[in-house]
């Protein structure tokens, strides 16, 4: 859809007319007459709006809230509904009937409003002007548009074009006594609306960007909240707003419109959510800068806010549709009817109550299998409490316990329990009558007085005929919310099923899965978890929308027992949470009254019990989470005081903990085996190092990898006998498990070979043979063993053997760098090695450097480290401790490359100090 506003605009050249351009006008006799309007558009048109609409069906929706809007906008309430209702039709005409897209055009003059419908439908035959036009049946689906435009707009016509088809109407300003907009008759007290001593009107101002810049000192009274606590925070951070996936208006949405009414609740100071009625306005200040002016005042005070319904049209609208046939539809329900379910469902409730003189009506729809049905709007009842509640629909033996047919009681005082939803109400005598559609119960509607006799079968004929005229409406609109929220729906399965995908993180999961039910499918949440088949479900994870009472609900659930973990499929109400804090709030408020006045004492208990009573007061269901066949945890899903789960709600809630609970199960599973293999890895590496007098030894290890603590790369220090100890440094070839079975290989070979008082080249002799033997699983081994002798001179001597290894380096105090040792073969690819040790004294200042080639190999593009940098960077390490040394190497190491390492790194460092005098 495409829009445009053009405030203030002069009246385009109006249109040629004559005798090829007929406006059609209904005569005196009733009938469809051609008339030439010879009248142009003389006025100032001091306002436009514009919009485009594809042949969608949906159009026809946007098309009537495009042209509400705009009204509603320019003030003029008093001509929306006529207005509504004939874009409605000359738009279905176009999008639906036509199949072409629809221009809409509003035109604001100073006596009234002008709206023009284009269709693209060349093909039409243009009418001639002696040829009497037939406008067709009120009764057909389409086609209703002209006879509509002639009983209720000012003036009318039609114009052709080649290319175009232009519907237009205009609706005159009704004449208002001056200070009078709306008025009612004069009730008697007892029938004015109910309202505290003191009306209390909040008058909060949001930004464009939704943020709070004002708030009034009622609305401190009514929340709580000083204005600079709120003062630039989001409405939406207080508001609760009633919003299902997939269906409903948000509040960001609400707050961009012209003008809104409705209601919702605030979150006050003390935590709970106030309900209440608001009238939200769009304004601009002299700048141009849009805010929205939002009137709050309870919701059973909402007579004080909330528009009146417009009543039947009187004067001269009124004589010129008397004699049409009128639509039952219309009559009961009112016209235009509502768009949305929700506020159809509404509309009829008050029209039956107002019907029989009522004091309660409600209306429940029937669930796909028709065995119970779901409250989803009410009047005159708590509709918080009521509201998606479940009754079943056989409630007992007879016709009076069955949905499926009218019934009525006299007085519900003698049949307890007959009417479920009415229990605890004070309503004495109802009547109830299905909804049926193609003889399929669809749902079932009731009104109730407080006074018992009240109705007979008189009353329930009377509500069925009105039943049967709604019950296709009600049904066309469910199915289509339906499909709202199952598209809604999937696209939050996939939403989630993306985000469960994205980790392996067990704690991530749980905190996922909590964050996406609430609060988009419950107001709190609470995750239990089973290890193995024989533990006990624990307490994993508990969410609330509000953080303040998280704390509140965790304490209550890990005092309650767990619920039981039923493999059985589905949602099934869990009443522990629920009573469990209903008899905590209970003693923590008798407990209060033995107190006194200890203000601080009472603030402190039952303040917090009272809150998380009521945030686990209303219906909690719990479903499995299965996974491989066995239950590997719970979802609980809760609910505040009173309030109940929609049948939707449950199955997307169902749909989603399958999913969750495989997820979890694999990050159970990936957490388990990563445990293991760290565990196993790091039993490859030395348990520590130990101390060798008078030499200082450093090691830094660094597996490439996510999640590897050992790779090919090893090393080890360790005491042979007095006084000698055994070093190796060494890397076997490849990655992963063979590799690493072969570093395990070699660092036990090496301890056990060298305590049995065998010397470096027999030892690695030996190593080899040990390697060759593993067959195809062996791998070469670059291998640099010694061992340290410590001298009393404070000197150290070293016998090296290097196989395949980079050369240890040697520096010596005055700064030269030079090899320590010889290169030899490697290990692991010829069986008879001809090995040889070579003899190295360190003395007082020396340090010697030995690395693998995950160190020289370091790359930058085509730039390698190697052992002329690594000898570059030794240089400057002169009087450096061993920890200092192998610190700057690694740092040189990082910084040549901007890129992770992608090679194992092993640096050992060895210093002799000297001796201390």
């Amino acid at each position: 859809m495409t829009t445009g506003v053009i405030p203030g605009e002069q009246s385009p050249e109006p249109r040629p007319t004559g005798p090829e351009l007929p406006d059609q006008r209904r005569g005196a006799d009733g009938q469809g007459a051609l008339h030439v309007d010879d009248r142009t558009r003389s006025s100032v048109i001091t306002a436009r709006a514009a919009a485009s609409f594809e042949p969608l069906g949906r159009s026809v929706a946007t098309a009537r809230s495009f042209v509400r809007d705009t009204l509603q906008g320019w003030g003029f309430g008093d001509i929306v509904d006529d207005a509504v209702v004939l874009t409605s039709e000359l738009v279905t005409n176009a999008v639906v009937h036509a199949g072409t897209a629809a221009d809409v055009l509003c035109l604001r003059s100073d006596d009234g409003v002008r709206i023009e419908v284009s269709d693209r439908y060349p093909e039409r035959e243009i009418p001639l002007q002696s040829s009497a036009v037939n406008m067709g049946s009120p009764d057909r689906e389409g086609g209703r548009g002209l006879q509509l435009c002639a009983a209720l707009a000012g003036r009318w016509g039609v114009e052709y074009t080649p290319t175009h088809k232009n519907v237009w109407f205009q609706l005159d300003l009704p004449e208002r006594p001056v200070g009078t907009r709306a008025a009612g008759p004069s009730l008697p007290a007892d029938l004015l609306p109910l309202a505290d001593g003191r009306v209390r009107v909040a008058v909060v101002q949001i930004d464009r960007g939704g943020s709070i810049t004002a708030w009034n000192e009622d609305a401190e009274d009514l929340f709580g909240y000083a204005a600079e606590q709120v003062t630039g925070k989001p409405l939406t951070d207080l508001a609760a707003w009633p919003h299902t996936p997939g269906t409903g208006t948000g509040i960001a949405e609400a707050l961009q419109l012209s003008r809104w009414e409705g209601s919702y609740g605030i979150r006050g100071a003390h935590g709970r959510v106030i309900p209440v009625y608001a009238s939200h306005l769009r304004v601009r200040d002299t700048g141009g800068e849009p805010s929205t002016v939002c009137l709050l005042v309870r919701d059973h005070e909402r007579a004080v806010l909330q528009t009146p319904l417009r009543g039947s049209a009187t004067g001269d609208a009124g004589a010129a549709t008397e004699g049409a046939s009128t639509d039952p539809f219309e009559v009961f329900i009112g016209s235009p009817a509502p768009d949305d379910l929700d506020g159809l469902l509404q509309r009829t409730v008050e029209r039956a109550r107002d019907m029989l003189d009522g004091d309660a009506a409600f209306l429940l729809l029937a669930t796909d299998d028709e065995t119970e049905l779901e409250v989803r709007a009410s009047t005159g009842l708590p509709s918080a409490r009521q509201r998606f509640a479940r009754v079943p629909v056989e409630a007992g033996p007879g016709r009076y316990g069955s949905a499926r047919m009218p019934s009525v009681h006299d007085d519900l005082a003698a049949v307890p329990g007959a009417v479920p939803l009415l229990g605890g109400t004070g309503m004495r005598s109802v009547v109830t009558v299905p909804l049926k559609v193609e003889g399929r119960l669809t749902g079932s509607l009731g009104v109730a007085a407080e006074s018992p006799g009240r109705y007979s079968n008189e009353e329930a004929l009377r509500l069925q005929f009105a039943a049967d005229r709604i019950a296709l409406a009600v049904e066309s609109a469910r199915l289509g919310e339906l499909e709202r929220l199952r598209r809604g729906s999937l696209s939050f399965l996939v939403e989630a099923s993306d985000l469960l995908a994205g980790t392996l993180d067990r704690d991530q999961t749980l905190a996922l899965m909590a964050q996406m039910t609430v609060p988009t499918l419950a107001t709190w949440c609470a995750v239990y978890t089973i290890a193995d088949q024989a533990s006990e479900p624990y307490l994993s994870y508990v969410l609330h929308e509000d953080e303040e009472l998280i704390d509140g609900i965790k304490s209550l659930l890990s005092k309650i027992a767990p619920p039981d973990p039923v493999p059985t499929p589905g949602a099934r109400v869990w009443n522990a949470p629920g009573e469990a804090a209903h008899q905590a709030a209970l003693r923590s408020s008798m407990r209060s009254l033995s107190l006194g006045d200890s203000h601080h004492r009472i603030g402190t208990t039952i303040g917090p019990t009272l809150a998380t009573a009521s945030a686990v007061g209303g219906e909690t269901v719990v479903l499995p989470l299965v996974a491989r066949n066995r239950v590997i945890g719970m979802l609980t899903l809760g609910k505040p005081t009173d309030e109940h789960f929609r049948q939707e709600i449950l199955e997307l809630a169902e749909d989603l903990s399958r999913r969750a609970a495989l997820a979890l199960d694999n990050a159970r599973l990936y957490s388990e085996r990563t445990a293991i293999s760290q565990s196993l890895q790091r039993s490859l590496l030395p348990p520590g190092l130990p101390q060798v007098e008078g030499v200082e030894v450093e090691v830094i290890y660094r597996a490439a990898g996510e999640g590897n603590e050992v790779g090919g790369d090893f090393y080890d220090l360790f005491p042979i006998r007095d006084g000698a100890y055994g070093f190796a440094i060494g890397d076997v070839c490849g990655t992963g498990p063979e590799a690493a079975a072969v570093t395990g290989l070699a660092r036990h070979a090496l301890r056990l070979l060298a305590r049995e008082g065998f010397g470096g080249p027999a030892v690695l002799e030996r190593l080899n043979s040990a390697i060759l033997d593993e067959g195809a699983r062996s791998r070469f081994l670059t291998l640099l063993y010694g061992e340290l002798w410590p001298q009393e001179d404070g000197s150290a001597e070293l016998k090296v053997v290097c196989a395949g290894h980079p050369l240890p380096l040697r520096l010596r105090q005055d700064g030269t760098v030079e090899p320590a040792a010889e290169p030899q073969p490697l290990l692991g690819v010829m069986e008879d090695l001809e090995l040889y040790e070579q003899t190295v004294t360190l003395e007082p200042g020396d340090v010697l450097l030995c690395v693998t080639d995950g160190v020289t190999e370091r790359r930058e593009g085509t730039r390698m480290l190697g052992d002329d940098g690594l000898a570059d960077v030794l240089t400057t390490c002169t009087g450096l401790t061993a920890g200092a040394v192998a610190a700057r190497i690694m740092r040189a190491v990082e910084r040549f490359a901007a890129d992770a390492p992608s090679d194992d790194m092993a640096i050992l460092a060895m210093r002799v100090p000297g001796v201390h005098k």
